[in-house]
Formats: structure tokens, sequence, C-alpha cells
């Protein structure tokens, strides 16, 4: 199937998994996250458009456009999971080969937006990255195996469990928060404790080992939260674009010069722009604020 998908859209392939691939330092890296911002975000219906000219007409052009508008949603996905031992440029590589599988599945027609489908793609492949990667041994190998291996450090935080040696009773606490057996919790538990050893490791330490990971605080927001956030910040962009663009030309300039520029512009830069005074820019200002804020809450709410 990945090879599929390869030859069907050579063209993003080489944009971006070897691109991705490629990037073997921060500047590098840096440079390639230059590049694909330099992609237009999509809204909801050139989402559709482009995804049912693929799905309908297999028009290439249109899959590279929408595969390209979300590179950047992998990368964001991709910087949440760096600290799993992995370089963010393979999880990268990844989560892109994850998106060119979404796109092969993804029904237009069922209402979905394609980023909110593509996610689950993206963050399947870097799992599988991220488990291969974790031991010579194949830790992960089904879907509660997966649930305990990425979520086993919060179940331990939320639960107040800080023994690296998990209790029978802990381990059914762990079992039932994460809603697992609990021969999932015993068995990955004991994995993520005996990571691999080198062997130019000393034969003997003279303090207790411990479960390095299991005890990292883990700052960042979950999946599902993170996915969550994102689809806001992608609504909320719609909906500024959206009626920004419904207010008179005048009062949208002077909203976006300044609100949402940098530097902002002066009263004084903008009331010699428009041959106005100083105070009548300020009230424009606030007066297109506050219509853009009303007619935001107001579709959000309807």
């Amino acid at each position: 199937m990945k090879k599929q998908i390869k030859n069907a859209l050579p063209v993003i392939q080489n944009q971006s998994l070897v691109s991705a691939r490629g990037v073997s330092d921060e500047a590098g890296l840096a440079q390639y996250i230059q590049t694909i911002q330099k992609f237009p975000i999509l809204t909801a219906e050139e989402e559709y458009e482009y995804a049912n000219k693929w799905a309908k007409e297999q028009d290439k052009d249109a899959a590279e456009k929408l595969l390209a508008s979300h590179l950047r949603l992998v990368v964001s996905v991709a910087y949440d999971f760096r600290n799993y031992g992995v370089p963010v440029s393979e999880l990268i590589a990844s989560g892109n080969m994850g998106l060119m599988q979404a796109i092969q599945k993804f029904d237009p027609e069922k209402g979905f937006r394609f980023s909110t489908y593509a996610m689950f793609w993206i963050k399947a492949e870097i799992y599988e990255t991220i488990l291969n990667n974790w031991s010579i041994v194949k830790i992960g190998t089904s879907a509660n195996q997966k649930r305990v291996f990425f979520n086993l450090s919060r179940a331990k935080r939320a639960l107040g469990i800080i023994d690296n040696n998990l209790s029978d009773e802990q381990t059914q606490q762990i079992a039932d928060y994460l809603n697992v057996p609990e021969n999932d919790v015993k068995r990955m538990s004991t994995r993520m404790s005996a990571r691999d050893v080198s062997l130019n490791a000393p034969a003997h330490m003279d303090t207790d080992s411990h479960d390095i990971l299991s005890n990292l605080p883990d700052e960042k927001n979950s999946v599902e939260e993170s996915i969550e956030q994102l689809e806001l910040r992608r609504r909320g962009y719609e909906l500024l674009r959206k009626h920004l663009a419904l207010l008179p030309q005048r009062d949208r300039e002077i909203l976006q010069a300044r609100r949402l520029s940098e530097p902002v512009a002066t009263l004084e830069s903008l009331s010699q722009k428009y041959g106005i005074s100083r105070e009548r820019v300020r009230q424009i200002e606030e007066r297109a604020f506050s219509k853009l804020r009303e007619a935001i809450l107001k579709d959000t709410q309807g």
C-alpha cells in the first residue's frame, strides 16, 4: 500500500518525505519548516473541492494542494512526540507517510474535515516509528499495549503513583484508568523499565534502577487536547478571515494595521494615510473590532 501511495503522488512524496528525511541538523529542519509554511491553509470549501477531485477524478494537482497545505500539521504533531528519543525529522517523515495514506482513504462526503481525519493516520505512523525505535525488541503490538506505552506516565501521575515496581492494586488502578487489561499494564511497565542496555554499561550500579520515562514530568497536552486545540485555531482563523472580508475596506485596513500587524501602525501614521484625525482612526478601530467580535461570536453560537 505505501509503495502504491508513493507512486501515485510522486511530487508530494519528493517534497515532503524525501525533504524531511534529508534534514540532518537544526538549520535544515528550520528551512524545511519555513518552506512548508509557504503553502496556503485551505478553507473547508477548498478542502472539500480538492478532496472530491482526487476521489472522483484522481486529480493529482488537487491531491498535491490538499497534502501540501497539511504538511505543517504533520510538523505540529511530530513536535508533540519529540521527547521519545526519535529525531524530529524521522517523526515528520513518518507523519508525512500517514498524511499520504489518509488521502487515499478519505471520503469527503462524510462531512469531516480532512485535517481531523488525517490526524489519526499521522499519529498512527508516528506511533509505529517511536515503538520500533524504542527497543531492539518490538514492544507494542496491540492497540492496548500502545495505549499503555503512550499514557502510562500520565496515568501514574493522575493516580498519584510514584513506584516503579507496581503492586497488584496499582496495576489494577492503572488498568481501570486506561481501560485496558491488567496484563498489558504489567507487561508494558516491565518492558519500559528495562530499556536496551549498552555492552559498555557498568555491570553493577551503586544506586537502584529507576523507570525514568514513567517519572519524567509530561508538560505537553495529550494528543486529544492537541487535536482539539488545533481544530479551534483553524476554525478561529477561518472565522476571522471570513468576517474581516465583510468589513468596509477602510475599517478593515485600519483594524489589521492596529490589531493584526507587527509592528503595530501608529495612530499618527494612519491619520496621515487616510487624511483623518488620530481620534477618528481610534474610533474606526474600536468600531471595526466590536463589529468583528460580535460577528464571530454570533457565527460560533449559531
